[in-house]
């Protein structure tokens, strides 16, 4: 069965990391090459759950005030309509309908972390969009999109392990040390994916430490959920990327 990710994906600088950038493509070397990728980014929600364009579109480049070279990365996936019209008969019901937004390409949740991986851009690749951030309603939406894994669909979430830019600049880390709600909140995660412990992971607000200050908004956190409910690894998760950048965690894992 193939495995499912949740990856620490940045934002479009760090693609100019050299670490990291060597980091992802190790990963995706050990992995048996995949049919087709479905993504989950922090930078997609909409509800009810909405597909993302099945034909090679241009991207997303929902950032601003980088320099304009970030604006001229292209990854010209192929399309995945096969892969559209599964995951629409394994959630569409009169209670959870389907949308579609034929125009919406990769946005950078999904592309910088696949150029990494996936250079060749030969993999079809599928956003879909996160239609709530409840832990526990997108647990049950990965467990619905677990199939797809026997198919040989690569399941992604892409987010950040920890996310607060607003506190970065508050930091109290010193000589390049991550600020103490981000390592707290880093460890506690660790230590709980490596337990398995899921009901503490689905009620991290108030299970982990410093989390309020780790993820104000659990946009970046929320992807995660998704990833766990597609496993079958009762939670556990294995680390394949740790580290932090900028202050951040960027724990990344891999789950069977």
């Amino acid at each position: 069965m193939t495995p499912v990710l949740y990856l620490s994906h940045g934002a479009p600088p760090l693609a100019d990391d050299a670490t990291w950038t060597r980091q992802l493509a190790g990963w995706s070397a050990d992995l048996e090459k995949p049919k087709a990728i479905l993504v989950v980014s922090a930078h997609w929600e909409e509800a009810p759950l909405t597909l993302g364009a099945t034909t090679t579109v241009p991207l997303v480049y929902d950032f601003w005030g980088f320099p304009e070279h970030y604006y001229q990365v292209k990854y010209a996936a192929p399309g995945a309509p096969q892969l559209a019209d599964k995951v629409r008969k394994l959630l569409r019901s009169p209670e959870t309908p389907v949308h579609d937004a034929p125009d919406r390409g990769l946005d950078h949740g999904a592309y910088v972390p696949l150029v990494e991986m996936y250079p060749d851009a030969d993999v079809p690749v599928l956003q879909v969009s996160m239609p709530s951030l409840d832990p526990r309603e997108l647990f049950d939406l990965g467990r619905k999109l677990a199939p797809l894994r026997d198919e040989g669909v690569l399941i992604i979430g892409s987010g950040f392990f920890t996310h607060n830019l607003s506190a970065l600049s508050q930091t109290d880390g010193t000589d390049g040390a991550p600020p103490s709600w981000s390592s707290e909140f880093d460890h506690w995660g660790a230590e709980t994916l490596r337990d398995g412990d899921l009901d503490a992971l689905l009620d991290f607000q108030h299970k982990a430490p410093a989390a309020a200050l780790a993820h104000p908004r659990i946009e970046h956190f929320a992807p995660l959920f998704v990833s766990l409910g597609a496993s079958s690894s009762e939670g556990k998760g294995e680390t394949v990327i740790d580290g932090y950048w900028h202050g951040l965690a960027k724990r990344s894992l891999q789950f069977d």
